[in-house]
């Protein structure tokens, strides 16, 4: 799941990319005061840096949120970013307010901890935590883990197939408990086999924007497999070949992706469907100091249950739009059998700044998104594709610390995305 990028996107995102304009102290904490958030390795006193912000976000389907926070910037002593602490309030006028607690903890590059706690007065909550560790088996193993429990008021749904018009444009509020956890063993001659599971148990409420109908106000529940909810556990297997230079921010090398999930009805499943997918990723440098990077990454999803899908929960179906997709169109914009995307960037490193005591790569990222869902592969059509151009400012703290905007231009007009994460 990605629903951390959007829930505390304006932590980071206005971190790292806003404060020129913003004057951050820094003061010296005993390590006893910062219980969790420091180790041994952060020394008796610690160095904190502070960040007072005010909040602004926009995204196609909640609206404008104001707000502000104030990050907590933690220092081992060897003056890197052990751990980030970001409390927010912001106010919404679908959700009300909203307080939210963003932290994460990166003691090493091969251990990264992350943990979102957020409540709004109406519909909304988020209470998530990821876990990334590389460092078994001499780094041959990587385990990775997710946890989440949230509601998103804000969701949308427009009917299946390319074309769906802007006008049955409906709004509900999906409310999961989900896991994701994954192993990947290095196979040798950089081939990886991972093994994962993904379980969500998903209930449809009514949604947090009144000016858009609900979902069944619209749409037949027959016609919308899932609409009263849906549980989901699916094993997965992949196969990966990867040269690229860095797990966590590469620059170079190449990246190819085969999955198998199957859900399964005997294990818990809503019914018996499969995922295959398909991913191919590059990162080309055109200079020594990789100053400029072209990255294009090709995908295509296909979701196969009974003959015409016809009892396959609508959020299990291949779906694009959002922030890591088609990013000139809200998320779940677009749904059907398959999709297929190609996402195409330049990213362009404009200078490297140290502020508040942190280095940072300021880039700028020109991008195009091509995407369209259809039934099967054999019925790809042009004129089913959405073209997506944009542009991308983003900060990088190394090794893993990304924050981003990203503007992107669709025909029902743009959409802006601030985020943690590179969207591929």
């Amino acid at each position: 799941m990605l629903r951390m990028v959007l829930k505390y996107s304006i932590i980071t995102g206005l971190c790292l990319l806003f404060p020129v304009f913003f004057s951050g102290c820094t003061t010296i904490v005993p390590r006893d005061n910062l219980p969790i958030l420091t180790d041994d390795s952060c020394g008796d006193k610690v160095k904190v840096v502070t960040v007072p912000l005010p909040v602004i976000a926009t995204s196609p389907n909640e609206g404008i949120t104001a707000g502000a926070l104030s990050a907590f910037l933690i220092h081992n002593q060897k003056d890197e970013v052990y751990s980030l602490l970001a409390p927010q309030l912001n106010y919404n006028e679908n959700f009300g307010f909203t307080g939210t607690v963003y932290g994460a903890l990166n003691p090493n590059p091969d251990r990264n901890i992350e943990f979102n706690l957020s409540q709004s007065q109406k519909k909304n909550f988020d209470y998530e935590t990821r876990v990334r560790d590389t460092s078994f088996m001499d780094g041959r193993l990587e385990l990775k883990g997710f946890l989440g429990w949230f509601a998103d008021g804000s969701s949308r749904f427009y009917g299946f197939h390319a074309h769906t018009p802007s006008e049955l444009e409906t709004n509900y509020t999906n409310r999961e408990i989900t896991y994701n956890i994954s192993a990947t063993w290095f196979l040798g001659r950089k081939y990886y086999l991972e093994i994962g599971h993904r379980f969500r148990s998903v209930g449809i409420g009514r949604g947090a924007v009144n000016t858009v109908p609900f979902i069944t106000d619209l749409f037949n529940p027959a016609d919308v497999p899932g609409v009263d909810g849906f549980t989901t556990n699916a094993p997965r297997i992949s196969l990966i070949y990867s040269t690229f230079d860095s797990k966590t921010l590469p620059t170079f090398g190449g990246y190819a992706r085969i999955t198998f999930e199957p859900t399964i009805k005997a294990l818990g499943g809503a019914e018996d469907y499969r995922h295959y997918e398909v991913e191919l990723k590059g990162f080309i440098p055109h200079d020594e100091g990789k100053r400029f990077i072209s990255v294009f990454r090709t995908m295509y999803n296909q979701t196969l249950g009974d003959s015409d899908n016809r009892k396959v929960p609508f959020l299990e179906q291949s779906i694009l739009g959002g922030e890591n997709t088609l990013r000139g169109y809200g998320r779940n914009r677009f749904i059907d059998n398959s999709f297929l995307l190609v996402n195409l960037e330049e990213r362009i490193r404009l200078f490297r700044w140290e502020l508040f005591n942190v280095t940072a790569d300021w880039e700028l990222a020109p991008f195009v998104d091509l995407g369209a869902v259809m039934e099967n592969f054999e019925k790809l059509n042009a004129a089913n594709f959405e073209f997506n151009p944009g542009i991308g400012f983003r900060a990088t703290v190394r090794p893993n610390i990304v924050g981003r905007v990203d503007v992107g231009f669709g025909k029902e007009g743009p959409a802006v995305y601030v985020g943690l994460g590179y969207p591929f």
